[in-house]
């Protein structure tokens, strides 16, 4: 087992689990809430460290804060990143037990 460096743990801040990351699921993928300011590089060796997985590509997108209403006052949802994290065959990480 590869060394964890505390600094992964602020990188990857917690799993996708939606109808569309369960689908991604079946082409070898994962998706993450990641930090703002991580870089596609830094995602990769969380995600090799963490799980102890081979990470074939990464993908990022930043999904856009919506303005919701709540008991008649408004108010607005920060913006996320989100990564998908393609792995090598044969590789698996199993979101719902956790770390």
């Amino acid at each position: 087992m590869s060394t964890t460096d505390p600094r992964h743990y602020d990188v990857i801040l917690s799993p996708v689990i939606t109808e569309k990351a369960t689908l991604a699921s079946d082409k070898n993928q994962v998706m993450f809430k990641v930090a703002r300011n991580a870089t596609k590089p830094q995602i990769k060796e969380a995600v090799e460290r963490l799980f102890d997985v081979k990470v074939k590509g990464v993908n990022t997108l930043v999904r856009k804060g919506k303005v919701k209403a709540f008991r008649g006052s408004v108010g607005s949802q920060s913006p996320t990143k989100r990564a998908i994290v393609t792995l090598e065959e044969g590789h698996t990480i199993d979101v719902t037990t956790g770390l």
